[in-house]
Formats: structure tokens, sequence, C-alpha cells
């Protein structure tokens, strides 16, 4: 038989595996993302933003497939773009993310996607949610993608209540540089926004100024 000549990441799905995560401050809310997109075991682009605009006071961090993630926060946007308009005012968070819930519970047998959908509005200021495969729930902080598993613990007894916006920052910086130093799929750079109701902030955190984290050394006798 003879062998394909071809590299093996052509025939692999472009999988955001990743690491995203979102965190509720008093006025506004820090969504972060790494940048590494991968297929198979090949790294196929190393500073992907899967941080994707939904309006201009709600977005949207991408994990799954990326081609199915960025098709959802796609017609999102657009959907959002007419309800804005239709209302005469900036769209709710809980309105964009039932708009992912309701996409990615009809065709959760065809995309593989999962977006944590993060913003600001009037009515309830900083929102957080998850919407994997149709759940929607409201959270104070979210984790996802591939890189997730190895944070819980850190962000379960780090994260606390009544954090200022630069404590948010922070915390979602070091968790994202966890998850990159130990998963696989998660790597690049730190892509950060953070939502209030004066606009919105980006950021990017360049590899070479991650925080650093070491663990115990043991030594063998």
């Amino acid at each position: 038989m003879p062998l394909s000549s071809e590299p093996s990441w052509l025939n692999c799905e472009v999988s955001t595996g990743t690491t995203i995560m979102a965190v509720e401050f008093e006025g506004g809310v820090v969504i972060g993302s790494d940048s590494r997109v991968s297929a198979g075991q090949s790294v196929v682009n190393r500073v992907m933003n899967k941080l994707s605009r939904l309006h201009d006071n709600v977005y949207c961090a991408l994990s799954g497939s990326a081609a199915d993630a960025q098709a959802v926060a796609d017609i999102v946007d657009y959907q959002l773009d007419l309800h804005s308009i239709a209302m005469g005012r900036l769209p709710l968070v809980r309105s964009a993310a039932n708009m992912v819930k309701d996409i990615s519970y009809k065709y959760k047998e065809e995309l593989v996607a999962h977006l944590i959908v993060a913003g600001w509005d009037k009515r309830c200021g900083g929102q957080v949610f998850g919407t994997l495969g149709g759940l929607l729930i409201r959270q104070p902080f979210a984790v996802g993608g591939s890189g997730s598993t190895y944070i819980y613990g850190y962000v379960d007894a780090t994260y606390r209540p009544g954090m200022s916006k630069e404590d948010c920052l922070q915390f979602t910086t070091n968790a994202l540089s966890l998850a990159m130093g130990r998963d696989g799929s998660s790597g690049g750079v730190v892509y950060l926004v953070s939502i209030t109701e004066k606009g919105t902030e980006e950021k990017v955190v360049l590899g070479n100024n991650l925080p650093q984290f070491f663990d115990d050394e043991t030594q063998l006798v």
C-alpha cells in the first residue's frame, strides 16, 4: 500500500483544544483565552484570538471545533445586530446567551462547540453564562476547554466574591498560564477582554510575560 505524501494534520479536524475562562466583577466581566489551535498532534495556529465579539457589550470565548464554534458566533453576531436594531438599545447578555444555547441545543448532534458568553448590560451588570450542549447557567466564573481540567482546583481555591477588575485580570491570566503549562492543546499567548459600562478593553499577554509557576522540587534518594 503506497504511503501518503500528505502530512497527517491535513486529514484531522481543526480544533480549538484550548482553555477559556470568564469572571464577573462589580461593574463588568473579564473574559480570556489562550491562542493555540491544533489539528491532531500538530499546532496549526499559534496566535488565534478565540474571543469573538457578539455585540459591543457582549463577547464569547470559543472551544471545540474551530469551524463549528466560529459559525455559532457569527450567526449570533448577526442575530444580535437585528435584535438590537429592533429594540433600539444594546442587547441583554442573557439574550445573547439564549441565542447561543438555542443553536447549541438544536444542532447538538452536528456541532462540536462550547461557548462561554460574557458581557455587561444595564439590567444585571456583568454576567457570565455557560452554554455547553444547550445548557444555560449563570456563574460567577466559568472555565472550559481541554485545559480547564488542570485548573479547577486552582480557580475554586482562588476565586472570591467582590474581586476588582485588576484582581480578575490577574486571576484569569494566572489560571490560563497554569493550564497552558500542563495541557498540550493550550499555549501561545493570553488574550483578555474586560467589558464594563464604559466599553471594552482588550489586552494581549505575550508568552515571555506570562507568570511562571513551578512545582515543588523533590529529590529522589
